[in-house]
């Protein structure tokens, strides 16, 4: 397919950003147009900490500040959604009546906040954080000493049960999972982040909840098994996200568990991509395990933009993320489940790292204030080089030097 003239991404989380921007930094010199119903395009690992806490504002969370668009040729449509898409036909109509026209579309439509039809949950009180204002509602109803059940303790509900005790608020964590994410982090060290809640002063639970109740002030959240009830004035539901596909499935595109792509990320009509959670990637038949990380729709974005210009798609590393709670920094790479875990350092004592080896090999990696050994990890993984695993966990080793073994 020729560059087309005219290029309207959906979206304006990190991957719509990113497409539009690579699409400038890879020579595309037609008209580029960047719709989001947002204020304006945010990023949104902020807003479980450093926004939710108040401590950076709106502005300072944008991905890029206006005079980036007009400075980069780009159109941006801000503050309405695109209600309907024509792909046969080229169109894309906005909920507040504009028509726009558009030679390819890349779709980076992102996901919504899970929602389990859990009884009860429809309170006002129960919240969810997806969006600048989901956090803008939640830090509104948080004070000191307001009690909050946070439903999930997965990467997101370790990060705002986190921010909300550092809040003063006190701060139950309930997930019918001991430790939580235990294949991402290693067994040994996903036992270590759980228990720094109870460290901090949290309340940990392992159940799963029942039905939420109000029989008086307080939200009742009535637990599986021993754990009984627990008494709430607020609660945050953070149980993962879905896919948004109702645009695309409207306009006759294949969807499955998301948006269906290839490895080049277009859709069942070639004149539609698509990229980041939106997505699910097919190759051969075969569905890949999904990414819902910052730097996946990052990646996904330039990929868009590399099928677009008609480019080699841009090299894919080891996949890596990021997460921070109680004034701990980790970082993960590549997959600690796949191999034979060893520890470089004291676990437990900052800074301290994780590898998973196997067939002589580094596989994974997690790391605790040490980004140091998760950069040469990652660089390990992608080169498949072998290493000796009394060097790799020898904190007199530089990891640096079995880069050049």
């Amino acid at each position: 397919m020729d560059v087309p003239r005219k290029v309207v991404v959906v979206g304006g989380g990190v991957g719509g950003v990113s497409t539009v921007a690579a699409l400038r930094a890879g020579g595309y010199g037609g008209e580029l147009v960047l719709v989001d119903d947002a204020e304006r395009p945010t990023d949104r690992p902020p807003l479980s900490k450093e926004y939710l806490a108040g401590t950076r504002s709106r502005a300072e969370i944008a991905l890029e500040q206006p005079g980036w668009y007009d400075e980069h040729e780009i159109t941006l449509v801000s503050g309405t959604r695109v209600a309907a898409l024509r792909p046969g036909e080229g169109v894309l109509e906005t909920a507040d009546g504009r028509t726009l026209a558009a030679d390819r579309v890349v779709l980076a439509t992102g996901g919504r906040a899970a929602r389990p039809a859990i009884p009860g949950s429809d309170s006002e009180r129960v919240h969810v954080l997806r969006t600048v204002e989901d956090a803008d509602r939640l830090r509104a109803a948080v004070a000191p000493g307001v009690r909050v059940l946070v439903v999930g303790a997965g990467l997101v509900g370790a990060e705002v049960g986190s921010t909300l005790a550092g809040l003063g608020a006190d701060v139950t964590l309930v997930d019918p999972v001991s430790p939580p994410l235990a294949p991402v982090f290693g067994e040994a060290v996903a036992e270590w982040l759980h228990d720094l809640h109870r460290a901090r002063g949290l309340t940990v639970l392992q159940a799963g909840v029942q039905r939420f109740e109000a029989p008086g002030g307080a939200l009742v959240a009535r637990l599986d098994g021993a754990v009984g009830q627990v008494e709430a004035d607020v609660v945050v539901l953070a149980l993962g996200m879905v896919p948004e596909t109702g645009l695309a499935a409207s306009a006759g595109l294949d969807t499955g568990r998301g948006v269906r792509v290839d490895d080049a990320q277009v859709t069942s009509n070639p004149a539609v991509l698509a990229i980041g959670d939106a997505t699910e990637v097919v190759v051969d038949g075969v569905v890949q395990p999904r990414a819902e990380h910052w730097e996946a729709a990052r990646l996904d974005g330039e990929r868009a933009a590399a099928t677009i210009l008609g480019l080699p798609a841009p090299v894919r590393g080891a996949s890596w993320f990021w997460t921070d709670r109680h004034g701990v920094h980790v970082e993960v790479v590549g997959e600690l489940a796949a191999g034979e875990v060893v520890v470089r350092g004291e676990l437990g004592t900052p800074p301290f790292s994780a590898f998973a080896v196997r067939d002589g090999v580094v596989v994974g990696a997690v790391a605790v204030e040490d980004s140091k050994a998760v950069r040469a990890a990652r660089r390990l993984i992608d080169r498949g080089l072998p290493v000796d695993p009394g060097a790799l966990v020898d904190p007199a080793t530089d990891l640096r030097r079995l880069l050049r073994a």
